[in-house]
């Protein structure tokens, strides 16, 4: 039953670790609570935990809390159900009870990327958060964050801006906004198609050692982490840190070498092999070959069926760099151009020609033939 999910999950004493061992031992909430004293006493509990359990004395506030998030038109996901996200049941001890509010479903069914950074964020790092969160958004992606102050809020308004969906996971019950300026932001979320999700019960407030549980949440939700400013002791590294662990993509935002908020972005991509990010594309790039290609190409604001083929030809989509540009125009859908043609017409450097066919093909919008020849996708 829901309810002994709910019960344990809000048994004192008792973390995702404690109930990773519970359920490896016993199979479900429901058999912990068959469980004998001698039986629990072997996993080496706190014993104020398996007093708790022996006498059920949650048992009437876990339904209580049932009730509760009803009210707040949520719904709670526990482990072993089928719509629990698939990627966070991946991770090492995943959190068995999972609170969520809004259009969680539609959301975490798409490809969700993770912005992350600094609450004392500069402009430049908010701006690179933003355009992030929008490009990304723009493209079908689910943009997940920490709803904090500074790159966190940043990410999850671009996504906003850009009619697209994003996640804020919380280090409180979802009936608690912290910050108390982000009321706003919270109900913009949940009306855009959004979700709210945490995996702590409704009330708790937004106490340190939480926020490293809501990491682990928004890295393992997500196929990559985007690290956008970065202090040395920034929580944004311990998601980065768990994203590795997790086998997830970690990206970074290189920063001024002068400012401490750098220091851990470029550390990243120094020392920890994270992918440097300048746009959107990098981060694509890295994504699972089979998401990149139902996410890259971008959205181009009239159906191709409604254009005449003068207006295709006439067409260059959004968000090209100038080399990549200059190649599109010189191509068409039904005449191949051969690699020197485009060297001697677009007068750039082979490596740069090079660069721009390759994401021009990422991006589904250029196809190689044989011969070193090039078509442009209608």
């Amino acid at each position: 039953m829901i309810r002994d999910w709910v019960e344990l999950n809000m048994t004192p004493g008792i973390g995702p670790r404690a109930a990773a061992k519970l359920l490896e031992r016993f199979g479900s909430a429901e058999a912990v609570y068959s469980a004998t004293r001698a039986e629990l006493e072997q996993l080496r509990l706190a014993p104020d935990a398996i007093d708790c359990i022996i006498a059920r004395l949650l048992q009437a506030n876990a339904e209580a809390e049932i009730k509760a998030v009803r009210l707040l038109r949520g719904d709670i996901l526990i482990l072993d159900d089928g719509v629990y996200p698939s990627s966070l049941r991946e991770i090492y001890d995943p959190p068995i009870v999972l609170y969520v509010k809004g259009a969680w479903s539609d959301c975490l069914d798409q490809p969700c990327v993770a912005i992350v950074g600094s609450r004392r964020s500069s402009t430049y790092g908010q701006n690179s958060a933003l355009m992030l969160g929008r490009d990304l958004a723009q493209r079908g992606i689910t943009v997940v964050s920490g709803f904090a102050r500074g790159i966190d809020a940043a990410a999850h308004r671009g996504a906003l801006e850009a009619g697209g969906r994003t996640v804020a996971v919380l280090g409180t019950g979802i009936d608690e906004v912290y910050p108390r300026e982000h009321r706003k932001l919270a109900a913009e979320i949940l009306d855009s198609g959004g979700a709210l999700v945490s995996q702590f019960p409704l009330g708790t407030p937004p106490v340190s050692e939480n926020f490293p549980y809501r990491n682990r949440i928004i890295s393992g939700l997500s196929l990559g982490v985007v690290v956008v400013e970065a202090a040395e002791n920034s929580g944004s590294l311990i998601t980065a840190r768990l994203a590795i662990e997790q086998n997830r993509e970690v990206f970074a935002v290189p920063g001024n070498i002068t400012s401490r908020n750098s220091f851990g972005t470029n550390y990243l991509i120094k020392g920890a092999g994270a992918k440097l990010v300048q746009q959107w594309q990098d981060i694509a790039s890295e994504l699972p070959p089979q998401i990149a290609a139902i996410l890259l190409p971008p959205p181009f604001g009239v159906k191709t069926k409604e254009m005449t083929l003068a207006d295709r030809l006439a067409f260059v989509p959004e968000g090209l760099s100038r080399a990549e540009s200059t190649v599109f125009r010189l191509l068409t859908p039904d005449s191949p151009v051969h690699i020197d043609s485009l060297v001697d017409n677009s007068r750039l450097p082979i490596p740069e020609l090079t660069a721009a066919l390759l994401a021009l093909e990422m991006r589904d919008l250029v196809r190689a033939l044989p011969g070193k020849c090039f078509v442009r996708k209608m």
